[in-house]
């Protein structure tokens, strides 16, 4: 049980004052945690519109509408996956990597290897990494996860 002092303000209790003397700080770094960065996953938004579209509420072509530079990218610089498309399900979707930061293009740059994904994580300006994945028959394709990378000093 906590005791009861006397303080300038008039009679408090002992753990009460203890806590409030404690400083905290209100900055982002107080906040942030360990200062590692997470993942941000989209499997749930998948699924609500793969859901969608199986129910009829979106169209083929509502679903089917890869931009033309990301059907080429997921046809010659992406990850295959064993995972069947969730639409037409006749191939395998394919995993293309998006990097975006400073001394990068604008429209950021494909991801083609792991090791060029090491080297920008080994930077010292923090990249944004943004895998899509993209179905080469049907034009399928949906954000799956963003991470940072980098950031070191």
């Amino acid at each position: 049980m906590p005791s009861w002092s006397d303080h300038p303000r008039g009679r408090t209790r002992t753990a009460e004052v203890s806590l409030a003397c404690l400083a905290m700080s209100f900055r982002p770094e107080a906040i942030k945690g360990t200062g590692e960065t997470g993942v941000i996953d989209y499997r749930l938004a998948r699924q609500q519109v793969i859901q969608q579209f199986r129910k009829g509420r979106l169209s083929r072509l509502d679903v089917c509408d890869a931009h033309p530079e990301l059907r080429r990218a997921a046809a010659a610089a992406s990850q295959s996956t064993d995972e069947p498309c969730p639409i037409c399900e006749d191939e395998n979707v394919n995993l293309v990597t998006y990097a975006f930061g400073p001394r990068l293009p604008a429209h950021g740059r494909c991801i083609t290897k792991a090791s060029e994904l090491a080297k920008l994580s080994r930077g010292r300006a923090q990249v944004a990494c943004y895998v899509v994945e993209v179905c080469p028959a049907c034009a399928w394709n949906h954000l799956t996860r963003v991470f940072h990378v980098g950031g070191g000093s």
